[in-house]
């Protein structure tokens, strides 16, 4: 089987990490891939140092049309059964060839306007609420799956202390995983963390909110307890060394790091943004609090900080869930079998 991987791109984030996570996944699994995405300092040589064809296009806006050339060009000669796209921007820019005999599967991991697939004859949804909306919006429900994000974490080389990011060993150390935007609720985390003498926060992510964020945190007089780490590529090691992972976002389809949580032992705490809501129970596997309530947000920290024995059976119930729901071979056994039924069904051999 051979799968054309397409994706813009953000310089970082959830989706992008996701994309190599994948493409790496499926290399190991022994299906061979082309990957075309945007030229990135960070994902481009990972994904060429693992062996994998990289070709780099400006997928810019409306009058790039050398995009989309290009990738034609691509298809005809590399003649892959599967081009997979990831989020709008790839989707709209690969062209529908007339005699190409491939199919076009689309990745959702949010709510997109279906003005950007029309090319697209297949969608993966990451959440079961994107597959219900698809179908809402005429996409037939034989042509969409819900297969989960797996969580995919780094062995870790090296290994983080607490005393090694400026935090007393005795504190409670709380880590979020995140692009600093305003969907993302950094600061409900920094307010909460402001009622909480003992805790200290590793904001691990970068973006255009850093200066604000760190102005509110100077503003609330906690600066010295929030620890701006800037992006991080040792995400199981932060895991693993802090005491508690929190997910305050705003708004999020999905969110794999709360998977991420579970799959490194780490009791989480979520806000009921999309994502979240769909798959955390609350009380079993996690906590949950109210988008932007900081004072649930704080309560939900402070019970965990005070009962050990919540955190134990959180722990091992959210490893339970990872086990049967999201590890990498589940994920990448769902889509192998998703590619072979819909060539079976177009008569494409693989």
């Amino acid at each position: 089987m051979r799968i054309m991987q397409v994706m813009a791109g953000a310089e970082r984030g959830g989706a992008e990490t996701a994309f190599v996570d994948m493409c790496l996944a499926l290399r190991d699994a022994g299906i061979s891939q082309r990957i075309v995405t945007r030229a990135n300092d960070l994902r481009v040589p990972q994904l060429r140092e693992a062996g994998l064809q990289v070709d780099c296009l400006p997928f810019g806006g409306y009058p790039d049309i050398y995009t989309p050339y290009k990738i034609g060009r691509l298809i005809r000669a590399w003649k892959p059964q599967i081009v997979q796209t990831w989020m709008s921007r790839a989707s709209w820019k690969v062209p529908r060839l007339k005699n190409a005999h491939h199919l076009s599967v689309s990745r959702l991991g949010g709510y997109y306007d279906l003005k950007y697939f029309k090319s697209t004859d297949y969608f993966t949804a990451i959440t079961p609420d994107i597959r219900d909306y698809l179908i809402k919006e005429g996409v037939a429900s034989d042509k969409v799956v819900h297969i989960n994000n797996f969580a995919e974490t780094e062995k870790i080389g090296k290994a983080v202390s607490k005393t090694s990011l400026d935090t007393p060993e005795d504190a409670i150390a709380v880590l979020v995983l995140a692009r600093l935007h305003p969907s993302k609720a950094i600061d409900t985390l920094i307010r909460a963390a402001a009622t909480l003498p003992q805790v200290h926060v590793w904001v691990a992510g970068e973006g255009d909110l850093r200066s604000e964020l760190e102005a509110l945190a100077s503003s609330l007089g906690v600066a010295r307890r929030i620890h701006f780490l800037g992006w991080r590529s040792d995400r199981a090691a932060l895991l693993q060394a802090c005491d508690i992972c929190v997910f305050p976002s705003r708004y999020e389809p999905f969110g794999t790091v709360f998977v991420q949580a579970w799959a490194n032992h780490t009791p989480v705490i979520c806000s009921r943004a999309d994502g979240p809501r769909q798959f955390v129970k609350n009380g079993e596997d996690g906590l949950l609090f109210d988008i932007d309530d900081v004072a649930g947000l704080a309560g939900s920290i402070q019970t965990l900080t005070d009962n050990k024995d919540l955190c134990a059976s959180l722990v091992d119930a959210g490893y339970a869930r990872y086990e049967n729901e999201f590890t990498r071979e589940k994920t990448v056994q769902a889509y192998l079998d998703f590619y072979a039924d819909i060539l079976r069904r177009a008569g494409i051999t693989a």
